[in-house]
């Protein structure tokens, strides 16, 4: 069933990307956006953990460098029964943490420099456990294609809008101009339609997230109580991040104000995870 929904989320967000380009350049247009589809989705599969890791900065660390995180890490990879991923540290003081690569042979967690002063031991090896099991439920490689194809979906919904300003692009395939406000609807509704795929697997990966890690842990505490500190601690110490990456991180480091903004999160909220953990 997860294989099947991640397929039709895809599947969705690649046929997105097709109209948008046969919106802006016709047949041609169309064409060219179903080969740059199929290039992100295979250059996501095998690059999607150095794409992540790239555009958090992060930094391996070796396990002189950083033993405690390395041992957490050890542990828990070998009760999930994957192999020990790679463990990077990111100077932000910001505290979070993701996970990324294509399938647990070839994975990645990276925690922030914030997470680690702002936590406890307890607590940050509840983190770590919650990473290791969206490797070990593959969450990783899902969640990085989706967030490149919506990060392509946003540019080209900014290139729509460009283009509609100034009266449209190309020849539409009856030989007429491209509709320029058929253009700016699509610009502007394409993105929010990629958010909203893109919700439709984020919330639920956390929450199967969040109970792994427990399990893995061997406790919920650790994870309950770090979850409340990453609340505060993301609100108080904002980072900037792009978007479409968002769903990576075991915490929204974008934080909306309320009311409609809510609709749109990346992730559950706190409350609702804490619930669920300590109902454990």
């Amino acid at each position: 069933m997860n294989a099947l929904k991640v397929t039709v989320l895809l599947a969705g967000l690649t046929g997105l990307f097709v109209l948008m380009g046969n919106a802006i350049g016709g047949a041609s247009g169309m064409v060219i956006a179903f080969a740059i589809a199929v290039v992100m989705n295979v250059g996501a599969y095998w690059f999607s953990d150095k794409l992540a890791i790239k555009m958090s900065r992060a930094v391996e660390v070796s396990p002189q460098q950083a033993p405690d995180l390395h041992r957490m890490v050890e542990v828990l990879a070998e009760r999930a029964e994957i192999p020990k991923p790679k463990v990077y540290i990111v100077n932000d003081p910001s505290p979070n943490a993701f996970a990324t690569g294509r399938n647990p042979a070839n994975a990645a967690v990276a925690v922030n420099t914030g997470l680690m002063n702002l936590l406890t031991p307890d607590e940050v090896f509840g983190v770590v456990a919650h990473e290791i099991a969206h490797i070990k439920n593959r969450d990783t490689l899902t969640m990085t294609v989706v967030a490149t194809i919506a990060g392509a979906i946003t540019m080209l919904a900014q290139f729509a809008q460009i283009a509609a300003i100034f009266g449209g692009v190309g020849r539409s395939d009856d030989g007429e101009g491209t509709n320029p406000i058929g253009l700016l609807i699509m610009a502007l509704v394409a993105p929010f339609a990629a958010m909203i795929m893109q919700l439709a697997v984020s919330r639920a990966r956390e929450f199967e997230a969040d109970k792994w890690g427990a399990k893995f842990a061997g406790t919920p505490d650790g994870l309950s109580n770090a979850l409340l500190k990453l609340e505060r601690g993301t609100t108080a110490i904002p980072t900037r991040t792009d978007p479409a990456h968002a769903p990576l991180y075991i915490v929204n480091p974008l934080k909306g104000h309320g009311g409609f903004s809510k609709l749109f999160m990346t992730h559950p909220p706190i409350e609702e995870r804490v619930a669920k953990l300590r109902a454990l």
